[in-house]
């Protein structure tokens, strides 16, 4: 018997999947939506950061 066919289950009754299932759902919508977050939270300090160098720009013309 191989190593790996240890690891392996595969159940008779297929409702034992049922939790499984959810479980990767739920982990998997959450997932989108910090991926999402993240990316919102990016943006925004992206926006920042060209406004400090806008405004380090203007400053140093004007020098």
């Amino acid at each position: 018997m191989p190593l790996i066919g240890l690891f392996l289950y595969f159940p008779e009754d297929k409702s034992e999947y049922l939790p499984a299932a959810i479980t990767m759902g739920v982990f998997t919508i959450l997932a989108i939506f910090a991926f999402r977050y993240i990316v919102k939270l990016s943006k925004k300090e992206q926006g920042q950061v060209d406004d400090l160098i806008k405004q380090a720009n203007e400053k140093k013309d004007s020098e």
